[in-house]
């Protein structure tokens, strides 16, 4: 029997998610909505503190890119989750960088010594920056960074990790110790 810590029945998601039909985008939302908004509230979370994007606004755009293809293959409700951990990370990321783009076109603000001084220091982690960190970790450790993203994106646990990456656990919370490490150095070099 699998075992989720989610609270969807998991036979019930992955059998919707085998017997893939026009239908099925409705019968599958509702057992697996509250388990992406969760998701969706953690990337978020870890977002600058002006971060315009909602979690329900993320959740159902995730949901349509996923389910709007014709041709879909799904293996279980862990490959579903892994999908839904790129996708939400895609919209993030594109967020971010419009975001950026909107500052570097003249929307900024100047600001005086004392009015800096009383602004928040920053926190969350820079999502295009670690974006491109985990790109730069997929060209030499693929699968590493395939852990990252199930794990930080996804917010799958190890195990599940391993379902979808069809390796055993132990190798998963070996890749995940080298890529948080890896991941540092880079994000600290640049």
């Amino acid at each position: 029997m699998e075992t989720t810590p989610h609270h969807e029945p998991p036979h019930e998601v992955t059998q919707i998610l085998k017997d893939w039909s026009e239908d099925a985008s409705a019968r599958l939302m509702p057992l697996v909505y509250e388990e992406l908004r969760r998701l969706a509230r953690e990337y978020i979370r870890r977002e600058r503190a002006d971060h315009t994007l909602q979690a329900t606004a993320l959740v159902h755009e995730a949901y349509l890119r996923m389910v709007d293809g014709k041709n879909v293959t799904w293996k279980d409700r862990a490959h579903f989750y892994g999908i839904a951990a790129r996708l939400m990370r895609r919209i993030l990321v594109d967020h971010a960088r419009a975001h950026n783009a909107a500052k570097r076109g003249g929307l900024e603000q100047k600001l005086s010594l004392d009015e800096a001084r009383d602004l928040p220091a920053p926190g969350p982690t820079d999502l295009v920056a670690l974006d491109g960190a985990l790109e730069s970790l997929a060209k030499s450790y693929p699968r590493k960074s395939e852990v990252v993203e199930l794990k930080f994106f996804g917010g799958l646990e190890a195990n599940e990790i391993a379902e979808v990456l069809q390796v055993s656990q132990k190798t998963v919370l070996r890749d995940w110790s080298f890529a948080k490490l890896w991941l540092c150095r880079e994000l600290s070099a640049a």
